[in-house]
């Protein structure tokens, strides 16, 4: 199964965070940007507190998850004009809890799915509340994915918050499905480690980044069962700490590692990192748990809070270090990383997108001194720059982009929303 081709995804471009649950980062039926000598990029954007991502469902029709703080906070969910970006509607508050970026997904039944803090939420496309669960654990739930028959999974979220630098002290992690009708959980199971990445997924296989290890779990329609035999460890390195979330491609998870102080972003994760090992691209096999480490930089206090972007097409992965402002990409075979192809400095930090037609990968370079954050394209295979622009955010993002319809994107951070769109040389 390919992303594009999820049977309980809306067939849009962009139906939820990362393209879905493999987490490819690619959009559905729609063509890269193609950008040519000359072309620019034109950005419309407006303030949007805390927003998290744009999923999109029919044409024209984007919508924008955003939250409050603290510990008691809500979510909502504005549908925007595809251009201007301004609302054309907003659903209520939605009751949330703990706070951590949420999620939010086009099902293929019309619905719009909610995951934040510790509440579950069904509306309609207008926006209206069909369904509403409060979900077992008093802890963030940090989003979700859609299985193949329409469920969705999700878990509690088992890292440092702010003004929780020290977690809440439960040493594990329990992941449920709920159908999608009601979201009455189906299916519950108690994972033995802590998980602060998001889940991931590949048809009713669905892969859990744990401290230490990572998990597999089979959904069978009605149950979860943990597989005992599949549980490789990818922290072996004194100083290092844990992944985020992976990427299904090629036959392996990959994600990043050094994830350790992500609880300290104060607008950028510029110098905050605290792991004193350098920060790894981590390949595991999903047939044999080979686990492979490669360093990005080579650097000590990395951090990352997102994931990779790997090109199965061309087997080319990128990896990136927001601490210390690195970007790298590696060739890689069956077995793995078999060389670096280029290095560059950009201050990145969120979701990166992939367009595996054309081989643009859409990255983001922080500028501290002007506190503005920027768009920049790249050639996956040699690193060269083909286009950049301000996105209009005042702090560097570390959540979600989406592909839209036509040469253009929606990107967001905690303090706007954003569309960004190919503008040809005038004759």
């Amino acid at each position: 199964m390919t992303a594009a081709s999820h049977p309980a995804l809306w067939p849009s471009p962009w139906p939820a965070e990362d393209g879905g649950p493999l987490r490819r980062q690619v959009p559905h039926g729609t063509t890269g940007l193609g950008l040519l000598d000359g072309d620019e990029l034109e950005v419309a954007s407006r303030f949007a507190i805390a927003s998290t991502m744009p999923v999109l469902r029919e044409p024209g029709e984007v919508y924008l998850l955003g939250h409050s703080g603290g510990e008691d906070a809500v979510s909502w969910v504005e549908q925007l004009h595809p251009h201007t970006l301004e609302p054309l509607r907003r659903s209520p508050d939605l009751p949330g809890g703990p706070v951590w970026p949420g999620g939010m997904a086009a099902h293929a039944n019309g619905s719009l799915y909610v995951v934040f803090g510790r509440h579950a939420h069904r509306l309609s496309s207008d926006l209206h509340v069909l369904a509403t669960v409060e979900l077992p654990r008093n802890r963030p739930y940090n989003s979700f994915v859609v299985l193949p028959d329409g469920c969705l999974a999700m878990k509690d979220f088992g890292g440092a918050r702010p003004g929780m630098p020290d977690g809440d002290g439960l040493g594990d992690t329990e992941l449920l499905v709920l159908e999608p009708e009601a979201l009455r959980i189906v299916g519950r199971c108690t994972l033995p480690e802590l998980s602060i990445a998001r889940l991931s997924a590949d048809g009713d296989d669905i892969y859990v980044v744990g401290d230490t290890s990572l998990m597999r779990i089979r959904w069978s329609g009605t149950s979860l069962t943990l597989d005992e035999a599949f549980r490789p460890v990818y922290r072996t390195i004194d100083g290092q700490t844990y992944g985020w979330d992976a990427v299904l491609a090629d036959s392996a998870a990959w994600f990043l590692d050094n994830g350790a102080g992500s609880d300290r972003y104060a607008g950028s994760f510029r110098g905050l990192g605290i792991s004193a090992a350098p920060l790894h691209l981590v390949r595991v096999g999903l047939a044999d748990g080979a686990v492979q480490l490669t360093e990005i930089c080579g650097l000590p206090n990395g951090l990352i809070a997102n994931p990779p972007a790997i090109d199965a097409q061309r087997r080319i992965a990128v990896g990136y270090d927001s601490s210390n402002g690195v970007v790298a990409a590696f060739r890689f075979d069956e077995r793995g990383v078999t060389e670096q192809l280029w290095s560059k400095e950009l201050l990145q930090a969120a979701h990166p997108l992939l367009f595996p037609d054309t081989g643009e990968l859409v990255m983001f370079d922080f500028d501290v001194d002007r506190s503005a954050e920027q768009v920049v394209v790249l050639n996956i295979e040699t690193g060269a720059e083909l286009a950049r622009a301000d996105t209009g955010s005042p702090v560097q993002s570390v959540v979600f982009g989406g592909v839209g319809w036509g040469r253009d994107l929606y990107l967001c951070s905690f303090a706007t929303v954003s569309r960004v769109s190919v503008r040809a040389p005038q004759p």
